[in-house]
């Protein structure tokens, strides 16, 4: 079987029976399922609140669902309060490869912080990430909706074949290009992304450009750019535009099993 050039290089293990590899292979060391977790990457906060609410104590800035999220600040997924998370005792940090810096990972690591950080670039990855960090490093489970999820996005992809540009910003516009977990959403809703052939993974792009890769449908998500009816449509005269929830088409928590039957309804069905 050919490997998924996408997949994780996985270091050889070294420590004693309690350490478990994180999506990187990075040995972990867990001589007990950990009780204070902190979450740094918003997708994985809402699963930890949804799945082992007493076990969460801190989380960024943007970390925004669920809506009643009562735990301790640490600022933001770019520049966490590293004194703050510490200052919380935890015995576990969850990050991410795409969302996180690697200077603060290494250095709450250097802290003697364990840190679990996951890589998530594509649906399966995404399903088999977190049923690895809550089933195998806080031994929870694998959660009613994680297993929902599995089974909505099992599914075929419809025979659609609907062309469309996904920017992320403005002023300077960006775009999704390949390699990336809303690409593979994308691609398993039956839309061709005329931006997933690009050397990058999110590529800055002039205006015109997305205009002359000629998309069927211009997708504008609310996050992390928020577009709306005023302020990006304009952009695209004579080509339909679709706002759709960035969490449905960026998350991989909870939301990721409700978004798919959302997302085609609002790319998919024209308005009248």
């Amino acid at each position: 079987m050919r490997k998924d050039p996408r997949a994780p290089t996985v270091r050889r293990l070294t420590a004693g029976p309690c350490t478990r590899a994180d999506d990187l292979g990075y040995p972990v060391d867990l001589p007990r399922p950990p009780r204070r977790v902190v979450s740094l990457v918003p997708s994985l906060t809402e699963a930890l609140a949804v799945t082992v609410p007493d076990r969460l104590v801190g989380a960024t800035d943007w970390c925004t669902h669920p809506a009643d999220l009562d735990v301790t600040r640490v600022r933001g997924t770019k520049n966490p309060d590293r004194a703050a998370i510490e200052g919380l005792a935890p015995d576990l940090v969850v990050a991410n490869r795409e969302e996180n810096r690697r200077l603060d990972v290494d250095r709450l690591r250097a802290a003697g912080v364990p840190v679990w950080v996951t890589v998530i670039e594509s649906v399966d990855q995404a399903l088999a990430s977190m049923r690895r960090l809550l089933g195998e490093a806080l031994e929870a489970g694998e959660p009613g909706w994680l297993a929902e999820a599995a089974a909505v996005w099992a599914e075929p992809a419809p025979q659609i074949g609907l062309r469309v540009a996904v920017p992320i910003w403005r002023d300077p516009w960006m775009v999704v290009g390949a390699r990336t977990f809303t690409g593979d959403v994308l691609a398993r809703l039956g839309l061709v992304n005329v931006f997933g052939g690009a050397a990058d993974r999110y590529p800055k792009v002039d205006v015109a450009d997305i205009a002359g890769a000629r998309p069927d449908v211009v997708v504008l998500p609310d996050e992390p750019y928020v577009f709306t009816a005023d302020d990006g449509p304009e952009a695209f005269p004579g080509t339909r535009s679709a706002l759709v929830s960035g969490r449905d088409l960026t998350w991989y928590g909870p939301s990721l099993g409700p978004a798919r039957a959302r997302l085609l309804a609002a790319i998919t069905i024209e308005p009248r």
